[in-house]
């Protein structure tokens, strides 16, 4: 069999990595400013919360409507747009802050929307490049959100370090990561074919997706893991400047450092994926990420909080993108279940934040993450659902 890769081929899967990579970038532009925006405020962390809050239901009201907005306008076109929102409403953000809660919260909602139809989009697209090289890629595909992670969180660390404001350093990163994701998303490859119409049309295929147990228990399961890394990503450098009295500096780098172990794992994952399968190794992950969990929130200095950082989010990598494959083993219906398993998922960001925020108040945000635990052991139940269906179920 050939092992030369079609130019359109390459030039797709270049262009969803970039996808990939200029929201983590966008993203953490804004999560690394979150103590600085907090601080300008004066909010406390339920209220800090409360204002997180407003992400998850902007991504809850547009998740429900990707699929069927991926279906009508195609992975490209969405993708491009959503773009081109989120680059406003992290603006919106970053000047914004100066004047008030309002505008933030605005802001937030809108990048909120912006990445949950992004989300989806880039996943449907990531099943067809996957498909296309007849291998697994999606891993590195959210690998390479990890990276944009890691480069927007020393970003961040660099511009506080340099007292660079919040407005200035926002408005530039999201600006350029929504221009390279518009320049190169036109390289995309044609969506599949939507499947034959039944009774109810798109929106009953929508529906008959949501009573699939199979689904419902990945979906399930990516929530877990979704909860355990957006609790990392909100809170981490949050609790090492509070809890652990570190510069914010140092809070910025911790973040950079859970983010870079994610990277790795998810860089390295598909390996271990092939070699052992989905369960062994997701079970595992779950166990690492509860040890660094467990140290994160026990430690007594800022070395010990930083290896738990690692460990946590090393743990942390592989749930979502590999729910996400879980979802996509059958092509034809790809894009209804990826939909919904995404739908599940972030509805821990809806509850997160004002969970770790509530529990933060009264026992510290550090044992706040406690709760954390609770859905690493939950997923450890799960994990059987995520093997690939048998030939014959799949029929």
């Amino acid at each position: 069999m050939s092992t030369v890769v079609p130019t359109d081929l390459r030039a797709s899967t270049r262009a969803v990595y970039i996808s990939f990579i200029f929201l983590g970038v966008a993203m953490a532009s804004f999560a690394a400013r979150i103590p600085q925006i907090r601080d300008e405020l004066g909010l406390t962390p339920s209220q800090l919360g409360l204002v997180l809050l407003s992400i998850a239901v902007g991504s809850i009201t547009s998740l429900p409507l990707a699929g069927h907005i991926v279906g009508r306008f195609g992975s490209r076109r969405t993708v491009g747009a959503t773009a081109v929102l989120l680059g406003v409403a992290l603006t919106v953000v970053a000047v914004g802050y100066q004047f008030g809660v309002l505008p933030v919260i605005v802001g937030l909602y809108l990048y909120g929307f912006a990445t949950g139809a992004w989300d989806v989009a880039m996943n449907v697209q990531g099943t067809i490049v996957e498909r296309g090289l007849e291998r697994s890629i999606m891993p590195r595909f959210h690998a390479g959100y990890s990276v944009g992670t890691v480069a927007g969180a020393l970003a961040g660390a660099g511009a506080v370090a340099l007292g660079i404001s919040v407005t200035v350093h926002m408005t530039v990163c999201v600006i350029l990561a929504a221009a390279a994701v518009v320049a190169t998303v036109g390289s995309y490859l044609p969506d599949d074919a939507p499947e034959p119409t039944e009774p109810g049309g798109g929106f009953g295929r929508a529906l008959s997706t949501w009573r699939e147990p199979r689904t419902l228990l990945i979906g399930v399961f990516v929530l877990a893991f979704a909860f355990t890394e957006g609790a990392g990503i909100d809170w981490i450098s949050v609790a090492l400047i509070d809890d652990y009295g570190a510069p914010a500096a140092v809070g910025t780098l911790g973040f950079a450092v859970f983010l870079a172990a994610m990277t790795v794992g998810r860089w390295y994952g598909p390996g271990l994926l092939d070699r052992y399968g989905r369960v062994p190794v997701l079970r595992v992950l779950a166990v690492t990420s509860l040890v660094g969990l467990g140290l994160f929130v026990f430690g007594f200095a800022t070395p010990i909080a930083f290896a738990g950082a690692l460990l946590w989010g090393l743990g942390a990598s592989l749930g979502f993108p590999v729910g996400m494959s879980a979802a996509a083993d059958e092509p034809a219906k790809a894009p209804a279940r990826v939909a919904v398993v995404a739908s599940i998922g972030y509805c821990a960001f809806l509850g997160g934040p004002p969970l770790i925020g509530f529990l933060g108040d009264h026992v510290t945000v550090s044992r706040g993450l406690l709760a954390v635990g609770m859905l690493l052991v939950l997923s450890l139940v799960l994990t059987p659902a995520l093997k690939p269906p048998s030939p014959s179920r799949a029929s």
